[in-house]
C-alpha cells in the first residue's frame, strides 16, 4: 500500500523566525491539494493520507547519534545560539545574515522544539509505517548535514540516522540503505555512519559548491567531518546534468552489493530542480521531467526488490518545489490505485 503523512501542525517556514532563508510554508500544502484533486487518487484519500505523526523522539534517541554536550546545549539557554550557528544567521562581521529579528513573530528557540523534534519524529514514524506498508512519504525531514557535536546547513539534528538507530535499537530493523539525491552532499548522514557495516549510505549531489567548498583539514590539521566519504557518492559537475539519471542508475546497482536491507530511507530532495531558489544550489540543473525520472528510478528500482522505502522531503526552496513532490506522489499513487483496482 501506498501511504503520505501530512500532518498540517507540522509546519515547514521559516519566515515567522525572522529568517529569509526561501522556505516556503506552503510547499506541502500545494502538493497535497494537488493530489487531492485528482479525481482517482482524491476518491481514495482516506486510504493513503496519515493526518496526524505518532510518537515522539526524545532526549535518549538523540543521544545514540549525538554527543552529550551537543544535546545539553539543545536543551539549555544555548539553544538560541545553536540555531544562529546552524543556519549561519551571523556574518562574520556580527551582522544579520538572511535574517531581522525584528520581523520574528516566533522566537528562534521554537523551532528546535515545536519543529525540529516533531519532524524528526515524523521521519522515525514515515520508517516504520514503511515498514509495514512497503511504502510511505513524509513532508518533512532529510536533515542530513547536522554533525555528532553541531548542527550544519539548516539541520539541528540529523533526522536520519535518529530514525534508523531508534528502529535498530527496538529491533525493527537490523541493515538499512540512505539513498540521497539532496542536492548537496549527505555529509551528516556519511560522518555520522562511517564504518557501520549495518547502514551503506550513497550520495548523488553537486560535485564542487557546498559543504565541499572548505578544505579537507583546516590550519590546524583538524578534520573536516563533510569530506567524510558516503559508501558510494556520485558527484555531478556543473553542465552535466545529462548523465545524472545514468550515473544514479550505475549507484543503485552498485549499492545493491552491499546486501539486501530490511529498509530504504530516501532522502529526496527537491532542490536539484532547475528552478529551486536557493543560491548555493545553482550547480545542479535537472528539469521538472528529469526530476520525475530520478524518482521513478529509486521507486521502482526498490519496488522490484521488495525493499520497504521510506521518503522524507527533504531540501526543496521557492515558489517551485511543491511540483516535484505533486508529480512523483501523483505517479505513485495512480500506480498503485490502477493496478490494484483495476481503474483505468
Amino acid at each position: 500500500m501506498i501511504k503520505i503523512i501530512y500532518d498540517k501542525s507540522i509546519k515547514n517556514g521559516l519566515i515567522e523566525f525572522g529568517i529569509q532563508i526561501p522556505v516556503r510554508s506552503d510547499k506541502a500544502q500545494r502538493a497535497f491539494e494537488n493530489l487531492e484533486a485528482n479525481p482517482i487518487i482524491g476518491a481514495h484519500i482516506h486510504d493513503w493520507h496519515i493526518k496526524k505523526v505518532s510518537g515522539n523522539i526524545t532526549r535518549k534517541d538523540l543521544l545514540r547519534v549525538h554527543s552529550n554536550e551537543y544535546v545539553d546545549k539543545l536543551f539549555s539557554n544555548k539553544l538560541e545560539q545553536e540555531i544562529i550557528r546552524t543556519y549561519e544567521l551571523i556574518d562574520r562581521d556580527g551582522k544579520p545574515y538572511r535574517y531581522n529579528p525584528a520581523e520574528a513573530t516566533l522566537p528562534l528557540k521554537d523551532m528546535f522544539t515545536k519543529r525540529t523534534l516533531k519532524r524528526a519524529a515524523g521521519s522515525y514514524f514515515c520508517c516504520k509505517t514503511a515498514l509495514k506498508f512497503g511504502f510511505c512519504f513524509f513532508f518533512g525531514g532529510g536533515s542530513h548535514h547536522a554533525k555528532k557535536d553541531y548542527g550544519e546547513g539548516f539541520c539541528i539534528v540529523n533526522d536520519v540516522v535518529i530514525a534508523l538507530r531508534k528502529l535498530q535499537a527496538e529491533k525493527k530493523i537490523e541493515r538499512a540503505w540512505v539513498i540521497d539525491v539532496d542536492a548537496h552532499k549527505g555529509d551528516g548522514t556519511a560522518d555520522l555512519t562511517n564504518n557501520d557495516e549495518s547502514i551503506k549510505t550513497l550520495s548523488i549531489h553537486m560535485a564542487s559548491g557546498w559543504p565541499l567548498d572548505s578544505p579537507e583539514y583546516d590550519e590546524a590539521g583538524r578534520y573536516n567531518p563533510s569530506w567524510t566519504p558516503s559508501n558510494i557518492d556520485i558527484g555531478i559537475e556543473k553542465g552535466e546534468d545529462h548523465t545524472y539519471i545514468s550515473k544514479l542508475q550505475a549507484g543503485l546497482f552498485e549499492l545493491e552489493k552491499t546486501f539486501k536491507p530490511d529498509l530504504a530511507l530516501v532522502v529526496l530532495g527537491a532542490d536539484p530542480y532547475e528552478k529551486d531558489e536557493l543560491a548555493s544550489t545553482k550547480n545542479l540543473s535537472l528539469t521538472l521531467e528529469q526530476m520525475l525520472e530520478r524518482d521513478l528510478l529509486i521507486y521502482n528500482f526498490l519496488k522490484q526488490r521488495n525493499i520497504p522505502q521510506a521518503h522524507l522531503a527533504a531540501g526543496g526552496y521557492g515558489e517551485s518545489s511543491w511540483k516535484v513532490y505533486a508529480q512523483f506522489l501523483e505517479y505513485v499513487l495512480l500506480d498503485y490505485y490502477q493496478k490494484n483496482l483495476r481503474i483505468s
